[in-house]
């Protein structure tokens, strides 16, 4: 039977931030430590395993690919299980399947296991969404900034990566393939926010949706065209692909220009922290517009970001490049949850959220092996980060032209 969350009134008599923290495990696992650890292990990966930067990029589009798939079919499972349900079972699965690459070598094997986290972390990441929606609506004073926290979980799987991984590479530097010994500590890692996913759950009680009728059902709101989103969908698109290329590559790019294993730990932790921050920093700018401007802004700033240790190698301006990128990257992604739930109905927020995800992994699959692809040539990394940074100033120039459709139809 199809379940939708208690009543905005009882959700509101929760303490809500602790809730929204606790949510934020969802994107903690789903993107901090699923997918963006990998640019952590990328280096070493590679050079055990002799890879090309297109082969090593090609693992994040098969993760990518995953995400896609599970991304399509999230909402019939969301309609047959409930989103709490599948949010858990996701971010177990996401744990296992993660803890399964430390044991293959494999190159087709390991494409398999980032294919199978993928499909996981997509149900971990939409289904949680779609909760951190429901619990900003309900605090819909703050709703900014509800939603930023769950976004900026992600910082807080990048911040456990970048102090976990360095020390068990660095334990394990006499192993062979030590790098497998990471992948098992990111799965015990991602075991342990499921734990508070799982109190999240429980915190969140769901209840027959016979109670709560759906808008468009009952004929209270008319339906919307999903299309009519499309320059945000655009610009999303490109996004996907441009900032997958800066946090796949730019570990490996800061490696090449000779940083230290500690100053990549710092770097790491800092664009982690900055992910955390950013849910307080573009919060008043979700709130405020309605069409398509914070997603141009932030875009644009993605990339400069991106563009920054392209230009120059020294420290400092690679901190700065990890602090603008860390505390800018998912609000983008919130901005897009912020835009569905200003422009459709309760009853549409699933498939508003389903919509943007898709598009996004199109994107994912596409910017790491072409950047990847682009790095094999003579520009190396640098050229590959350049074309990052075009996409995500193209996604800017499409999203501004996103208007609100509530000023559409006014």
């Amino acid at each position: 039977m199809p379940t939708t969350l208690a009543s905005p009134s009882s959700i509101s008599a929760q303490p809500t931030l602790r809730l929204a923290f606790a949510l934020s495990m969802g994107a903690a696992v789903s993107l901090g430590i699923t997918r963006f650890a990998y640019a952590l292990l990328l280096p070493p990966m590679r050079a055990d395993l002799g890879w090309s930067y297109a082969l090593a990029g090609g693992m994040n589009t098969a993760n990518a690919v995953g995400y896609l798939v599970g991304a399509l079919v999230t909402p019939a499972l969301m309609r047959r299980f409930g989103a709490t349900r599948l949010l858990v079972f996701g971010a177990v699965l996401a744990s296992v399947f993660m803890a399964g690459s430390g044991f293959v070598t494999d190159a087709s094997a390991l494409l398999l296991q980032r294919l199978l986290a993928g499909i996981a972390s997509a149900w971990v990441f939409v289904a949680g969404g779609l909760l951190a929606a429901r619990l900003s609506d309900a605090g819909s004073a703050r709703g900014g900034l509800l939603l930023g926290i769950y976004y900026g979980g992600t910082g807080f799987g990048i911040l456990l990566s970048a102090l976990l991984v360095p020390q068990v590479l660095r334990a394990a530097s006499g192993v062979p393939h030590g790098w497998a010994w990471a992948w098992w500590a990111l799965a015990v890692a991602s075991a342990a926010a499921t734990c508070l996913l799982a109190w999240a759950g429980r915190a969140m009680p769901e209840q027959p949706a016979a109670s709560v009728a759906p808008a468009a059902a009952s004929g209270s709101a008319p339906p919307v065209a999903l299309h009519r989103f499309g320059w945000a969908l655009a610009g999303y698109a490109l996004f996907g692909m441009g900032y997958i290329g800066y946090m796949t590559f730019v570990i490996a790019l800061l490696r090449e220009q000779g940083a230290s294993a500690g100053f990549v730990t710092l770097f790491y932790a800092l664009l982690g922290i900055a992910c955390v921050a950013s849910s307080r920093l573009w919060a008043g700018l979700l709130d405020r517009y309605r069409g398509g401007q914070p997603q141009a802004l932030l875009n644009g700033l993605l990339g400069v970001a991106t563009l920054l240790p392209v230009l120059s190698s020294s420290a400092p301006i690679a901190l700065i490049s990890g602090v603008l990128f860390g505390g800018v990257f998912l609000s983008v992604v919130a901005s897009t949850t912020a835009l569905v739930r200003h422009n459709l109905p309760p009853s549409r927020w699933a498939q508003g959220i389903s919509a943007f995800t898709i598009i996004f992994a199109l994107g994912q699959i596409v910017g790491p092996t072409v950047t990847g692809w682009i790095s094999d040539g003579s520009g190396g990394l640098a050229r590959g980060l350049v074309a990052s940074a075009t996409a995500l100033w193209l996604g800017a120039v499409l999203a501004s032209r996103q208007h609100s459709l509530q000023r559409e139809t006014s």
